[in-house]
């Protein structure tokens, strides 16, 4: 049996992953592994060589597993794990007309994400980088009253985009924050999560229009991309925050830097953007009012190591 291991984005110094200890046991190993030993991504010509004839293959979600790839593998392949919680990477219907298993990993990322996404809410709103900038380069003189105010979360309301496992955990850390109101939007409503948080559930619309603070926390679907457009940011009010901690794709990024450039909304942080990385000449990059992070939600040793766990059982 053949099976692919695609990348190896691990942080120890092991020659192999431990969730690969056991077939690469000792003992003599259960199966050929063929693994792509660097931590940028694999090549596309460089995958579809692997994966030819493969039983299995581990991918990320920066690789695009779709019918062309499918059908190089070919008959042979019955299992594709990937070392993410999103699946938006595969070809999902196609993977299962060919009968493939697919493994993923929910949750593991959930408490990373969120204590990364308050972050981002509080450095963007408190404006952390421009105040910083200002102690460089010498902008910083005096205490003056109004000088670099931002905006607190005490009596505020909060919009998230998708009240899943994410979008939970986030709202139950900004709780103790003094946040008056929570509002949150999807597919349908979620009454027993929301009982918890005390949020509504409303229109995207009225959720635009209504919060201080947006967070985009769903899911990249066909009904949600390009979700965060000009209409959307026209709606929000001109002291919102925005933060994306989802997909890029759910933001139209020319409609948001119109929205931060003209002043229709106060600041936005960024985990994720398209492409990734964002070309450092990027529109968005030349403004004072957004941050953007380098995908970063993810980037904690604890939860990394359980994702290859769960990745490879």
């Amino acid at each position: 049996m053949q099976l692919v291991i695609e990348a190896k984005p691990y942080l120890m110094q092991d020659p192999h992953p431990p969730g690969l200890s056991s077939i690469l046991s000792s003992e003599g190993p259960l199966c050929e592994v063929e693994q792509w030993d660097s931590d940028e991504p694999i090549p596309s010509k460089e995958l579809e060589r692997g994966v030819a004839g493969a039983h299995g293959l581990l991918c990320l979600l920066s690789d695009s597993v779709d019918k062309r790839l499918l059908d190089i593998a070919g008959a042979n392949l019955k299992v594709i794990s990937t070392l993410s919680v999103g699946v938006d990477h595969l070809a999902l219907d196609e993977i299962k007309k060919r009968g493939i298993r697919v493994g993923y990993t929910p949750d593991v990322l959930t408490d990373a994400t969120a204590e990364l996404a308050v972050s981002l809410l509080l450095t963007t709103c408190r404006r952390l980088p421009e105040a910083i900038e200002e102690v460089k380069n010498g902008g910083w003189t005096s205490w003056k009253p109004l000088w670099m105010c931002g905006y607190g979360l005490t009596h505020s309301t909060v919009g998230i985009l998708g009240l899943g496992r994410i979008g939970q955990a986030i709202a139950r850390r900004l709780k103790p924050f003094g946040v008056q109101r929570f509002l949150y939007t999807g597919r349908q409503p979620k009454p027993q999560e929301a009982a918890e948080l005390q949020a509504e559930f409303v229109s995207t619309s009225q959720l635009a229009a209504e919060s201080d603070f947006i967070v985009v926390a769903c899911s990249l679907t066909p009904a949600t991309k390009g979700l965060c457009n000009k209409d959307f940011f026209q709606r929000m009010k001109k002291t919102a925050v925005f933060i994306n901690i989802s997909r890029g794709d759910v933001v139209n990024q020319e409609d948001l830097y119109q929205a931060l450039a003209s002043g229709q909304i106060a600041a936005a942080g960024l985990d994720v953007t398209t492409p990734e990385p964002l070309p450092t000449n990027h529109p968005l990059l030349t403004l004072k009012n957004c941050g953007c992070w380098s995908y970063i939600m993810r980037a904690a040793l604890e939860p990394l190591t359980s994702l290859d766990s769960e990745a490879h059982s």
